[in-house]
C-alpha cells in the first residue's frame, strides 16, 4: 500500500507493512429481567426470538493502526478525537480533501486512530440497562456555535442563509457533511474512556499524541497520570482541563487555539482553565509551547482546524514542533 506524500519533503511514497485493527479496555457485564420479544431484525424474514438477557461487552475502544515498513520517527503518532466524534475527525475532511491522518502518514509516522468508549466501531452498550444515562446527541445550531463557525444564533437550515464570522476557514459548504459523521455520547463515561485509553498506551506507548477538544482534556489527565505512554502530547483547543498537572511536566506539551474565541463565554471559560494549566506546568519545569493561532497571523480557523481550509499548514506547524522535541530528547 502506498500513499502520495504531501508534506513539503520530497520523499518517497509511504510502504505500509501492516494494517490492522484491536480493541482494548471493557467488562462483562450479565443482564437479567429483560422482556424477551418476537421481532423482524432481517428485511423479508420472519420474526425471531430476541432475548436481551445474558452477558455483554461494555466500556472497550477502538483502534485502527497502519505500521511502515521504515517508519522515520522514534515513536508512533495515535489521535484522539472530541465530543460526539470519531476517528473519522482525522481522516478525510468534509469536503473531500486528506486529512491529518493521511499528512502525518506522509510525513513518516506509524499511527494508531482510536474511536472512544461508545463511539463509532467501538459500539454502545443498551441504555439505561447498562448506560444509566441518555445519550446527548449534537444538532448541526449547537455544531455552528460550539465549533465557532458564525454568531449564536445565526445558523439557517439553508445554507444561503447562514452568516458565518468573516474569514472563517471551515469549508461551509461541507457543513452537512461534518454533520454526518457526528455520533451520539454519553457524558459521564471519562473514567471509563480513560481507562481504555490506559490500555491502549500500554500496549503501544510510548506515542506521539494528538487530541481535539474533550480528548485533549482526557490527554492532559493521562500525562499527567502515566507521562510513560507519552512522547509528546499536542492538545487542540482542550474542553477544559484537569485541576492539577501531576507528573504532566515531564511531557512536552503544545497547546493549539484557533480564532473567534472571545465571541463565546464557554471557550473564554475554556481557554482561561487550560492557560492556567499550562502555567502550571512551566512552573513546575515542563516545556510548555503555546501556539495562538490568530497571534501569529493565522486567523480564520475554527475548533475543528483539522478539517478548515489551511490544515495542512497548521499540520506543519505540529509536525515541525515534534521534530524539534524528537531531536532534544
Amino acid at each position: 500500500m502506498s500513499l502520495k506524500n504531501r508534506t513539503s519533503q520530497d520523499t518517497p511514497g509511504v510502504s505500509i507493512k501492516e494494517a490492522g485493527s484491536f480493541f482494548t479496555g471493557g467488562r462483562r457485564v450479565t443482564l437479567t429481567g429483560q422482556p424477551v420479544q418476537q421481532i423482524q431484525v432481517a428485511r423479508n424474514a420472519p420474526a425471531r426470538t430476541v432475548d436481551m438477557n445474558g452477558d455483554y461487552i461494555t466500556g472497550q475502544c477502538y483502534v485502527q493502526y497502519l505500521l511502515q515498513s521504515e517508519p522515520e520517527f522514534d515513536a508512533p503518532l495515535m489521535f484522539w478525537h472530541g465530543g460526539g466524534m470519531t476517528g473519522a475527525t482525522w481522516e478525510t475532511t468534509p469536503d473531500g480533501r486528506p486529512g491529518w491522518h493521511n499528512f502525518f502518514l506522509n510525513a513518516g509516522f506509524d499511527t494508531y486512530l482510536c474511536d472512544a468508549v461508545e463511539r463509532g466501531r467501538a459500539s454502545w452498550s443498551p441504555y439505561p440497562q447498562i448506560y444509566k444515562d441518555n445519550p446527548v446527541f449534537r444538532t448541526q445550531n449547537d455544531v455552528w456555535t460550539m465549533f465557532r463557525f458564525g454568531p449564536a444564533g445565526a445558523y439557517k437550515s439553508e445554507e444561503a442563509a447562514r452568516h458565518p464570522f468573516d474569514g472563517n476557514r471551515f469549508p461551509l459548504n461541507a457543513l452537512d457533511m461534518l454533520g454526518a459523521q457526528l455520533v451520539p455520547r454519553w457524558t459521564a463515561h471519562a473514567e471509563m474512556t480513560l481507562d481504555a485509553y490506559y490500555r491502549v498506551l500500554a500496549r503501544v506507548g510510548p506515542v506521539w499524541m494528538i487530541a481535539h477538544s474533550q480528548g485533549g482534556n482526557l490527554a492532559l489527565e493521562a500525562a499527567a497520570t502515566h507521562p510513560e505512554f507519552f512522547k509528546g502530547v499536542v492538545v487542540i483547543e482542550p474542553a477544559s482541563a484537569p485541576p492539577a498537572t501531576g507528573k504532566a511536566a515531564q511531557v512536552p506539551h503544545l497547546f493549539i487555539w484557533g480564532d473567534f474565541i472571545d465571541e463565546f463565554a464557554i471557550w473564554i471559560s475554556y481557554r482561561k482553565k487550560a492557560d492556567r494549566y499550562a502555567d502550571q506546568l512551566r512552573s513546575n519545569g515542563g516545556s510548555v509551547q503555546l501556539l495562538d493561532l490568530p497571534s501569529e497571523g493565522i486567523t480564520g480557523n475554527t475548533h475543528v482546524m483539522m478539517m478548515d481550509d489551511n490544515s495542512d499548514q497548521i499540520a506543519e506547524l505540529v509536525l515541525d514542533w515534534i521534530k524539534k522535541n524528537e531531536l532534544s530528547v
